[in-house]
């Protein structure tokens, strides 16, 4: 992660609103705790700044003005909505967007405790955006590839998790990742994929799934990389009941998502050990989060009921 070398600060978003949206001056503004490729500030009630704090960032702001107003409509869960962008100026050299706010408090600092309704709510939502996207979607940068061509980042998260920082069998972690490594790659039509589904990315009230944030990282592919989240997000158990709801992962797509669960929590389980360390981009709540979700990956057989069967159709990985 590059930080950027000025210091983004609340008059300094407030004198970009001033100079290029003038009339959206008034609303207080106050700095939201988290994020990574971009700053959050909130103006007002309804809105929030997105300031791009890494070189990436402004390109997947621009994904996201892009793509977003398209995916929206079809979504039965609030998903941020672009308002305004932003343009370089000798105040800030980057672009930078408003969107709208999405209600809710993320997973990695608040829980679900209804865990049968978030996995629908999930299940729902992923049954809607995983559509076969259209030519011109964007393809997957550091993600979205099958699990085989994923090995040496598997490898490297393990190593570099401190002794007895995972808390697990290893051989068991192998386990599915070989199971992953070994499914068929998926055949059908690239569909629309989030792509960075994991506890600070989604947001939760009364107990149950209420938002889905930061699609900057969206592509068409693999919907293998989504269905990892039944892991990642859902509690213990309620696996089975997304997998249910969800109705069209065939046995090779659940063994791929699975083995990219357990690759997104030992990435989850690393970063909160560099947030203990104090290292750039720690996220200490992620630590715990990524043991929690681990552990859900080894209780999983990994045999949830799809809905179709276990033998896809032709065409159908």
């Amino acid at each position: 992660m590059t930080e950027s070398e000025i210091e983004i600060t609340a008059e300094l978003v407030r004198a970009l609103i001033d100079e290029q949206h003038p009339d959206l001056a008034g609303p207080a503004i106050r700095e939201v705790a988290g994020g990574w490729d971009n700053q959050m500030w909130r103006l007002g009630e309804e809105l929030v700044v997105r300031m791009p704090r890494t070189e990436r960032a402004p390109e997947l702001q621009r994904k996201e003005r892009r793509w977003l107003p398209v995916l929206a409509p079809r979504l039965p869960l609030p998903v941020p909505a672009p308002v305004r962008t932003g343009e370089p100026s000798a105040l800030f050299p980057r672009s930078w967007s408003v969107m709208t706010w999405v209600a809710g408090e993320p997973l990695d600092s608040a829980s679900i405790s209804r865990g049968e309704h978030a996995a629908g709510a999930l299940a729902g939502f992923l049954r809607a955006l995983h559509v076969a996207a259209p030519a011109g979607a964007p393809s997957g940068a550091d993600r979205g590839a099958h699990p085989k061509e994923c090995t040496d980042g598997f490898e490297q998260f393990l190593r570099a998790i401190a002794p007895g920082g995972l808390a697990a069998d290893l051989r068991a972690v192998r386990a599915v990742w070989d199971e992953a490594v070994g499914a068929a790659e998926w055949e059908d039509p690239p569909v629309w994929v989030h792509g960075d589904l994991h506890p600070a990315n989604v947001v939760v009230s009364d107990g149950t799934l209420s938002g889905v944030i930061d699609f900057g990282d969206m592509f068409a592919g693999d919907p293998a990389w989504d269905l990892a989240a039944a892991w990642l997000l859902l509690p213990t158990g309620m696996d089975s009941r997304f997998f249910e709801v969800y109705a069209q992962a065939d046995d090779a797509t659940m063994r791929r998502a699975r083995g990219l669960a357990a690759l997104k929590c030992l990435f989850l389980i690393l970063m909160g050990q560099n947030g203990e360390r104090g290292l750039p981009g720690g996220k200490s709540a992620w630590g715990p989060a990524g043991r929690a979700a681990l552990g859900r990956v080894l209780a999983s057989d990994g045999s949830e009921q799809s809905g179709i069967p276990a033998s896809p159709p032709q065409g159908r990985r």
